[in-house]
């Protein structure tokens, strides 16, 4: 089985779709029936162990994105590949060119639905340019021949907009990477805190979907016993002083390293369409603090952390004092375990060779693993 990913969402500074697409890839090296190729866009022509470089644009100010504006390069590199199904991981032109590839090749084409495209649209132009967009959602991801969700409630929303055959598939966490092992004690020092000050941390793009006006309020109520570390590319410039800021992208492990290190993560992001920043603290055995809203409600299970109301900066201020109330320990050890047993990427990629073989009518004898 020759599998094809293509997506425009590959960059030095990628979060969750890249993150997904390089396990992935490299989970399925171990597959000896099973040959994987992922297509990205780049500065030109290129191929190396399996990734095949698509030329595009880069996007002006764009943390090293490009944004492929021709479906003939793509549709010549699938042509090439002849792969024996698709996977389109966002919903854009490499999209269409994933589907016009089907009508010459005669493969089945899976599109993911990684990112809210009509919220997105909303938030930043209007709801009166969002309608439109979910009209456009409707449409592309009403070609595949099955969907994919990284949450329940991102599958509902699919449905809501008519489109069928959705289903969940949520993404996965390096387990090695991502360890209480990574734990130093060292980092409160090197923030200038105290040891007995609770440190909290915040790690992803400082977009504004992610509400960081709403961890910084809660900073405010928190006071000085309590300290927030962001770090992640676009952070806040101006910031209480019991907050520091790490104000560019970090590799895995150092964010590894701070997220098992902090004592609470903080998440105010309402329209997350999976978090996958929550499943590696509770990876590394911290507890989280999150809103109650998007795909959270689904990932923090209790005993590994609280929700609390949406866009309220007293209210995750309270969840928090709540939290450190008992034993975190107890409840970063529950999500450590929590995340062993349902995302592990091993476990992800075995649900989707699950999908691809129902699409292909494989059998699931035929992929034993190697």
């Amino acid at each position: 089985m020759h599998i094809a990913d293509m997506t425009m969402f590959y960059a030095p500074a990628s979060g969750g779709v890249r993150t997904y697409l390089d396990a992935k890839h490299r989970r399925l090296a171990l597959y000896p029936d099973v040959r994987h190729s992922l297509l990205i866009p780049g500065p030109g022509v290129a191929h190396k162990d399996g990734v095949y470089s698509v030329p595009a644009p880069p996007v002006p100010f764009g943390n090293g994105y490009r944004f492929p504006l021709r479906v003939a390069p793509w549709r010549k590199a699938l042509h090439d590949l002849q792969p024996d199904l698709i996977e389109a991981g966002d919903p854009y032109l490499t999209a269409w060119a994933a589907l016009d590839a089907r009508r010459q090749l005669d493969v089945p084409v899976i599109g993911f639905y990684h990112s809210d495209l009509p919220l997105l649209v909303s938030n930043r132009i209007g709801n009166w340019l969002g309608n439109n967009v979910e009209t456009y959602v409707s449409k592309l991801y009403g070609n595949f021949d099955r969907v994919l969700a990284p949450s329940a409630a991102m599958a509902e929303k699919l449905t809501r907009l008519g489109v069928r055959n959705v289903h969940v598939q949520p993404l996965g966490v390096d387990l090695e990477t991502f360890a209480p092992s990574r734990r130093d004690s060292g980092v409160k020092a090197q923030l200038g805190l105290n040891e007995d000050t609770r440190l909290l941390i915040f790690a992803g793009r400082g977009s504004r979907e992610k509400n960081l006006d709403v961890l910084l309020g809660c900073m405010k109520l928190l006071g000085k016993d309590y300290h927030l570390l962001l770090v992640g590319s676009h952070m806040p410039k101006k910031v209480p002083k019991n907050v520091s800021v790490i104000d560019h992208f970090c590799p895995a492990a150092r964010v590894a390293r701070l997220l098992a290190s902090a004592d609470a993560l903080l998440h105010a992001g309402d329209q997350e369409t999976f978090g996958l920043v929550v499943l590696e603290a509770m990876a590394c055995g911290t507890p989280v603090v999150a809103v109650d809203a998007g795909a959270f409600r689904e990932l923090i299970p209790e005993g590994c952390g609280l929700l609390c109301e949406p866009n309220q900066p007293k209210a995750m201020a309270a969840a928090v004092r709540q939290l450190f109330r008992n034993e975190t320990s107890v409840k970063g050890r529950a999500a450590r375990l929590h995340v062993e047993r349902h995302y592990a990427w091993d476990a992800v990629v075995l649900g989707l060779l699950g999908h691809y073989q129902s699409v292909l009518g494989s059998t699931a004898a035929a992929y034993a693993h190697g």
